[in-house]
């Protein structure tokens, strides 16, 4: 068997591949830093791209249900697919097909409920929660909206 240090970029790739899905721009600084050279890490990565092994726009759907079952809101989720090198389009193909299956206002509500036990009765507590679903990744209207509905049900 092969050491790490003598595989070729592709097997290192499909080794990464075969935990998760990685967008383009992931594996392109992992294969780097396993010492590959930038010519063979790109040649390695449009094979990949070709053969269905490697996508951006799976990787960005893929993220984003893992981030929607931790409950994170969709800016949170759109600056982490950013840094991972999703560009915009392919970051908003994922929201539109997501958009049928995932009501933000009551996720926002939902994630509040699980971490607090009611809206506060003093300011600071109330701006606690704010904080909390803003760090989260929600909007203003999706944070005033959970903040209203969050404990209906309760």
């Amino acid at each position: 068997m092969a050491r790490a240090d003598d595989a070729s970029p592709r097997e290192d790739a499909i080794r990464l591949l075969a935990r998760r899905e990685y967008a383009r721009a992931e594996l392109r600084e992992r294969l780097a830093a396993k010492g590959h050279g930038p010519e063979a890490v790109e040649a390695c990565l449009a094979a990949l791209v070709e053969q269905g092994l490697q996508s951006d726009a799976r990787f960005a759907e893929s993220f984003l249900r893992a981030r929607v079952a931790r409950g994170q809101g969709p800016v949170r989720i759109r600056a982490e697919l950013s840094r991972r090198g999703i560009d915009e389009a392919t970051a908003r193909a994922a929201f539109d097909e997501a958009a049928g299956e995932v009501d933000w206002f009551a996720l926002a509500a939902e994630t509040l409920a699980r971490r607090f036990d009611g809206p506060g009765q003093a300011p600071r507590e109330r701006a606690r929660r704010e904080r909390f679903l803003a760090g989260r990744g929600f909007d203003f209207d999706q944070l005033r909206h959970a903040l209203a509905h969050a404990w209906d049900d309760a």
